[in-house]
């Protein structure tokens, strides 16, 4: 199996992201935290909780349309088990966010009707977007407020400062850039990050990533191989071997019949990116999962 890839990234950008978002808080009714629901987990900043506190707060599933959604209801089963209010959202597709709103208010009803009480009920809702890079969060927005007002790229990092962007009569969103954190203690985090995006391609190696990644595939999901790829049982292959075999079934051969396996590796990871793999999900609850049988 190919070693897993110690990922560290952490420009200085994020460094000021980090400051901006603690300065913001108190600006702030509630945190909502885009996550990536292909990895729900890895796509969460651990930094995140200690500096919310108490602060309300609700967690978006992005990007649903592109995960299992077996895995998808266990995750948001799992959150409510925390007591964590969570709902899944695709704003390509615009599934999830019409019930975002209702259930901001549901998550506020004790401080809306603290205001209304106290005559201001005209005060709007002051909520932080937040979120990895990547994840969505300029497509969110751009959903809620129904035109194009984030800039929208699909790359990390392209939104650098925050703004505020009034979504409807009463709501604010503030945007704030993707950020990423110092340093990952799992290994398999990075590379998750890697896996979907989050991480730019060019400070890995995209072989060694294509290869966990077919490692993975050919442990939790081996029909994709066979379906995609036309691998039958590749369990006794060793990683190489399993993408050497991809980009010979694609007839990705270079001279002396040699397969081009950077050519291999980037097609394996742009097909994985745009769901030409199918609906997959990287890592499942603590509960159904236990640390050795996580990718």
């Amino acid at each position: 199996m190919a070693e897993v890839q110690n990922i560290q990234w952490f420009p200085g950008h994020m460094a000021k992201t980090r400051r901006l978002i603690k300065e913001s808080l108190p600006q702030v009714d509630i945190v909502v935290e885009l996550t990536d629901a292909r990895i729900p987990m890895s796509s969460r900043n651990p930094e995140l909780d200690g500096w919310v506190g108490d602060k309300p707060r609700m967690i978006l599933l992005n990007k649903c349309d592109a995960a299992d959604p077996a895995a998808t209801a266990k995750w948001l089963a799992y959150y409510q088990s925390k007591g964590i209010r969570a709902l899944a959202t695709d704003c390509r597709s615009g599934k999830g966010i019409k019930g975002f709103l209702p259930a901001v208010r549901e998550e506020l009803s004790e401080l809306l009707q603290y205001r209304e009480q106290k005559g201001m009920g005209g005060k709007p809702i002051r909520m932080m977007i937040v979120g990895i890079p990547n994840v969505g969060k300029s497509s969110f927005i751009n959903r809620m407020a129904g035109e194009k007002r984030a800039k929208v790229e699909d790359r990390p990092g392209v939104t650098r400062g925050r703004q505020w962007v009034n979504v409807t009569k009463g709501v604010d969103l503030l945007d704030m850039p993707g950020v990423l954190w110092p340093k990952f203690e799992d290994p398999a985090v990075g590379e998750r990050l890697a896996f979907t995006g989050a991480v730019k391609d060019g400070v890995l190696d995209i072989e060694l990533l294509a290869m966990r990644l077919l490692d993975w595939l050919a442990k939790e999901y081996p029909q994709v191989l066979k379906d995609r790829y036309r691998l039958e049982d590749t369990s006794g292959m060793e990683s190489f071997e399993r993408l050497e075999a991809v980009g010979r079934k694609r007839g990705m051969l270079i001279s002396g019949g040699e397969v081009n396996t950077e050519r291999a590796a980037i097609t394996v990871m742009d097909e994985y990116r745009s769901g030409k793999l199918g609906n997959l999900t990287l890592e499942l609850p603590p509960e159904d999962t236990a640390p050795e049988e996580e990718a």
